[in-house]
């Protein structure tokens, strides 16, 4: 009953609701309060402070829910152990990636390793680099993938694959006077650029700098959170967007949208496994292996 115990209080404690927990685990709402109260009796301290409609964790709480995490962890290692000595795969594996992975790189290595390891039960999350990152400093996900060159001193990266980042434009409409960009055409062309926190502008402002140029000197015509909404608007407006060749394959081979090279400007980023230092989760190893022979073989 503790294991189940615990399980509620760290899904309530993440999600700050009793609703959204139940909703969650399939029980009923009246369950996880019964559970919580169950809990808190056990241990003798209040885990919740109830303030209105809204709950905070206490003192104590926060102590539960390390704690809890360490146990599902080693809970996860136990399963996987002894999987393999049956000789089979099998286990949780929650994965988070970079908006632009989870949309176009990622799914179809997922489909492939669901279909090796079919008792594997992965599922994935989708943010920017940085909302990946801090998922991981909470434990709530066993493996990161993102783009970008962030570097957390609590984090361990791997780089596992490249992908070019270039000027994307509609074919109805012209850019410039020649067919290679100046920086200061650049400069003056309507862009589309994501939003603070994501690795693909992180990467860009980097190499903006080679061209001279800042995030400021641009004419940004809009921020946007999600590649599909940029790629979505370009067909609509004389705009131009940086983003993945990978994200936009389709639409180039069906000569709706066009590359406009930008002078002295070629991207080519990295595409990174992130987890925590020191601790690497025996399913999470068993993807990154899977995924890095996969795309060796691919080449």
């Amino acid at each position: 009953m503790l294991d189940f115990r615990l399980k509620v209080f760290y899904t309530v404690a993440k999600r700050l609701s009793f609703t959204k927990a139940a909703e969650e685990l399939f029980i009923s709402q009246p369950a996880v309060t019964k559970h919580i109260h169950e809990l808190e009796q056990q241990l003798g301290i209040a885990l919740f402070e109830r303030i209105g409609n809204k709950i905070t964790v206490t003192p104590a709480g926060k102590i539960v829910m390390r704690h809890a995490e360490d146990i599902f962890s080693s809970y996860r290692s136990l399963e996987y152990e002894i999987n393999q000595l049956k000789h089979e795969r099998g286990g949780r594996l929650q994965i988070g990636a970079s908006t632009t992975i989870a949309q176009y790189f990622i799914p179809p290595l997922l489909a492939r390793f669901n279909q090796r390891y079919p008792d594997v039960k992965t599922s994935l999350i989708s943010g920017n680099t940085e909302q990946i990152e801090q998922a991981l400093l909470e434990k709530s996900i066993q493996l990161g993938i993102i783009e970008g060159s962030s570097r957390n001193p609590q984090l361990k990266y791997t780089e596992f694959a490249k992908d070019e980042i270039a000027l994307i434009g509609n074919v109805q409409y012209e850019y410039g006077k020649n067919e290679t960009l100046s920086a200061q055409e650049l400069a003056t062309i309507p862009l589309l650029v994501r939003e603070h926190g994501s690795g693909t502008l992180e990467v860009i402002i980097e190499e903006l700098k080679r061209l001279k140029l800042k995030l400021t000197d641009l004419n940004i015509a809009m921020y946007m959170s999600s590649t599909e909404s940029m790629k979505s608007y370009l067909h609509y407006a004389p705009s131009a967007a940086f983003l993945s060749l990978q994200a936009v394959n389709r639409e180039l081979e069906a000569g709706e949208f066009k590359i406009l090279p930008v002078k002295n400007f070629k991207l080519v980023r990295k595409f990174q496994f992130t987890h925590l230092q020191g601790q690497q989760d025996k399913l999470a190893l068993l993807f990154m292996r899977f995924a890095g022979k996969e795309i060796k073989n691919e080449r």
